[in-house]
């Protein structure tokens, strides 16, 4: 839809013609839009994607794009967001992150569950394994995701974890958090 209303389109258009756009910024090709408007083929252009060249046009209005911003839509971001905070508090998981990547394995099951932010590099998920294997520490199930330089990694495990083992994995190069769900064994 990017530039879906430009010149060769304004020009099909009736003289005097409004348009709305309440769509997206880029359907609209600005300088066109412009072009038209002095030309007086477009009356009147309205939208509510403000930008610089928006703003100076004669005969537009604009306004803030405020689609999102009913009192609807923001008591369901917030009941959505309190949700998603509780999920990642509970069990973990993370969705809809800007950072991090997504990651969500549904509640634990197991006897604890083991959650890891590292960096997105080459062997970290065997080291975790050696690890845990050498201290008889079965992973029931593994889960793994990745976003640009960042990974996380859910591991469900069939037995306890002491401190000793969690301090073997933080202290693996590239490990950045590690945070034990349903608790510690001391």
């Amino acid at each position: 839809t990017k530039n879906m209303i430009n010149k060769d389109a304004i020009n099909k258009m009736k003289d005097g013609v409004v348009v709305i756009n309440f769509a997206r910024d880029a359907i609209v090709t600005d300088v066109d839009m412009k072009d038209a408007l002095e030309k007086h083929k477009v009356a009147k252009y309205i939208t509510d994607f403000p930008n610089p060249l928006t703003v100076k046009m004669d005969n537009t209005i604009v306004i803030p794009h405020l689609g999102g911003s009913t009192k609807e839509s923001e008591n369901n971001c917030a009941i959505q967001a309190v949700r998603e905070l509780m999920d990642y508090l509970e069990n973990g998981n993370i969705n809809n992150s800007v950072n991090y990547p997504t990651l969500d394995a549904g509640v634990c099951k197991s006897a604890k569950r083991v959650t890891i932010n590292h960096y997105n590099v080459s062997g970290m998920i065997s080291k975790f394994a050696n690890i845990l294997s050498a201290s008889n520490i079965n992973i029931a199930r593994m889960y793994n995701n990745s976003l640009d330089d960042f990974a996380y990694t859910i591991l469900d495990l069939d037995s306890d974890i002491d401190n000793g083992v969690l301090n073997k994995i933080k202290e693996i190069d590239g490990v950045l958090r590690v945070r034990v769900l349903g608790g510690i064994k001391q």
